[in-house]
């Protein structure tokens, strides 16, 4: 799968971006290019069209490692996310998980792709080789997030559904792969976007 990057970026500018992209986004999807092109070579378009859509829905469109709430800070998401949880807008949560435990270290969602829970930053610390559990705001790290992202998403890391139970031998089912992240959450959306990003690849 070559692709040509001014082509990419002037099909996504103009089709996902509204006109514009700023260092930020183009760094984003640089890294996340070239990571998958070390990993997958010159493999299909889909499943890395896919991964593109889920980080642009993850960080609204940002490109960039975000916290829960796009909150500038630890303690500001926290904040934010005990006001939601506390006025009952988090019907799915029982936990709040992002409360500071005992070392006082919070699990709230950071990243390309809301890493959530510590057992989740346990287990992509065995992926990227990195001690996520010592400090998990290293999941901010471009380079640590893209790792994350990617093989989380190759592996099933996240939910047990992985890109090879959706993707290949002509094969996308592009609104199930949302099961990958985060069951039918916005799932015909997230794969509205990534027909997108594939047509700029291919």
């Amino acid at each position: 799968m070559a692709h040509n990057r001014h082509a990419f970026f002037d099909l996504v500018r103009a089709k996902l971006f509204k006109g514009r992209l700023v260092s930020g986004q183009v760094e984003g999807m640089t890294a996340i290019l070239d990571a998958w092109r070390e990993r997958d070579g010159q493999g299909e378009a889909q499943p890395l069209a896919y991964v593109l859509a889920t980080a642009f829905h993850e960080t609204a469109a940002t490109m960039q490692p975000v916290r829960e709430t796009l909150s500038a800070s630890d303690r500001s998401a926290i904040a934010r996310l005990d006001e939601a949880f506390t006025a009952g807008r988090l019907g799915s949560v029982k936990t709040p998980y992002w409360r500071p435990d005992e070392d006082g270290k919070s699990w709230l969602g950071r990243g390309l792709v809301q890493l959530t829970h510590r057992r989740n930053y346990e287990a992509m610390s065995a992926v990227t080789g990195i001690d996520l559990v010592a400090d998990p705001g290293r999941a901010m790290e471009m380079p640590v997030s893209v790792a994350i992202l990617i093989e989380g998403m190759r592996r099933g890391s996240f939910t047990g559904r992985k890109l090879g139970d959706y993707f290949g031998q002509g094969r996308a089912d592009w609104v199930g792969a949302r099961k990958i992240i985060n069951g039918n959450d916005r799932a015909d959306l997230v794969a509205r976007h990534a027909r997108v990003f594939t047509e700029a690849l291919q």
